[in-house]
């Protein structure tokens, strides 16, 4: 069910009151204690606000300089924003872990750090297995926040007049994070405009945004298939971690058979989690160092890799029905533009999980390194590109904007979490905003194939 908004979402004074768009970068999280040293290591439980740090001084901030088309009489035609939901209550899963773990430290640890101590005297097991990930309050706001900044980016896209007129459609997965998600976007927008005489529909569309659910080879193949991650499973039981969970057992001063890797996780979730909703630098924290912080992120990307990503085929396949309507609706608004029409649909907005987000970043060819992350290379994927702290914080997003400067001249410009980046292979003077025409062009095989129904069939018919 979504959450009651009429109790939860208040709005604020500054949405209401002119907003300041400036946009600062003197903030500097390693020198805030009541930021964890360790969160840039947080993968997908990470907070936004460590993605872009200027956000933690103002959190509707907003660089309108990281749009640059290429000549002033260019103009944003239409956005389509894929965003992951906002931040969450961990799965019943990982409660279970966090509980064990929390008994052992309770009943067993025998230190007398005070930071074990706080754990011991102070700190409850407040995490219950019904929450199983659903939306939490920091969430709310970052859709709310998230929407707000996007309306200053893109004021001619996301305007009242464009959502009064039905020109901004909503999607999203049926999971209730991501239906509360789109509720708190929508939200942040008529509180902004302060729209009270009307109420905006959101289609539910689990065959956009949780297609690896219904992609039969996938689930075959990688999502049921124990063997699938066992590279994820050596590293697991490799050195690197079992120094991690060593170093663990030393710091609780408990025997070290006593800390399995389920723990160790636990402990960095239990980190992660106390920071994204609370804002706390929990005591939990105190077990891991930045070393240890590092091989857990490694872990976690590693999984990430073979399951979501690059490491099998069918991982970016299955996304290929989200690839195909991101630029059928790109058509649309380049078809009607050069027809002389209005476009229909000025803004998409598509909410989704972290596993609609990542498979189609890979197809698209972002965050690919030279060799691929196993088991045994950790050391040598210190500079990986692959990093999902940066590309998959809670509310991440990737905007696909575009623009029509004028006698057919398309440009398409990609942002990752407001930030520009440049797709993969276009490397001419002007790939930061490309002309629409060679993305498609350098996508061709993908536009021509990418069948998801023939790209998930468990045995494909033979050539």
């Amino acid at each position: 069910m979504p959450i009651a908004f009429g109790k939860i979402l208040l709005v604020h004074l500054s949405i209401l009151t002119g907003l300041c768009c400036c946009f600062r970068t003197n903030v500097n999280p390693e020198e805030d204690p009541n930021i964890p040293a360790i969160a840039k290591y947080f993968t997908t439980k990470g907070r936004y606000e460590e993605v872009n740090p200027y956000l933690i001084e103002d959190i509707l901030a907003v660089n309108r300089s990281i749009l640059q088309p290429p000549s002033a009489q260019c103009r944003q035609i239409h956005l389509t924003a894929i965003i992951r939901h906002g931040t969450r209550y961990p799965t019943s899963k990982n409660v279970k872990k966090m509980q064990k773990l929390y008994e052992l430290v309770k009943n067993i640890a025998p230190g007398k750090e005070s930071w074990l101590r706080e754990i011991q005297t102070q700190w409850t097991m407040w995490y219950t297995e019904d929450m199983d990930g659903r939306l939490v309050q920091k969430g709310v706001n970052d859709h709310r926040h998230l929407a707000v900044r996007l309306s200053k980016l893109f004021p001619s896209l996301i305007s009242e007049e464009k959502l009064r007129g039905g020109f901004i459609k909503f999607i999203t997965s049926s999971k209730h994070r991501c239906v509360n998600s789109t509720l708190s976007f929508k939200a942040g927008l008529t509180e902004l405009w302060a729209i009270t005489d009307m109420e905006f529909d959101h289609a539910v569309n689990d065959a956009l945004m949780r297609f690896f659910d219904q992609c039969t080879r996938f689930v075959q193949e990688v999502d049921k298939n124990p063997s699938a991650l066992s590279e994820v499973d050596k590293f697991r039981q490799g050195p690197e971690m079992r120094r991690v969970t060593e170093k663990i057992a030393d710091r609780l001063k408990v025997p070290y058979s006593d800390i399995t890797d389920d723990m160790a996780e636990a402990a960095f979730y239990l980190c992660a989690y106390e920071f994204a909703i609370k804002t706390v630098n929990s005591p939990w924290c105190r077990l891991f160092d930045e070393v240890d912080a590092q091989v857990m992120e490694y872990a976690n990307d590693l999984k990430q890799f073979w399951k979501r990503a690059y490491g099998y085929d069918i991982n970016s396949k299955s996304s290929c029905i989200l690839f195909h309507d991101a630029f059928s609706r790109l058509n649309k608004a380049a078809s009607e533009i050069k027809a002389g029409q209005q476009v229909t649909e000025a803004v998409t907005v598509q909410v989704g999980h972290a596993e609609t987000l990542l498979p189609l970043l890979t197809l698209l060819g972002f965050f690919k390194d030279s060799d691929a992350l196993t088991s045994t290379n950790y050391a040598t994927q210190a500079q990986r590109s692959f990093r999902t702290s940066h590309m998959l914080p809670y509310a991440a997003n990737l905007l696909l904007v575009l623009y029509d400067c004028g006698e057919g001249d398309l440009r398409l410009q990609p942002l990752l979490n407001e930030k520009p980046v440049t797709f993969p292979g276009l490397t001419s003077q002007s790939a930061s905003v490309p002309l629409y025409q060679d993305v498609k062009d350098h996508y061709r095989e993908l536009l021509q194939g990418c069948d998801f129904e023939t790209e998930c069939q468990l045995f494909k018919s033979p050539a």
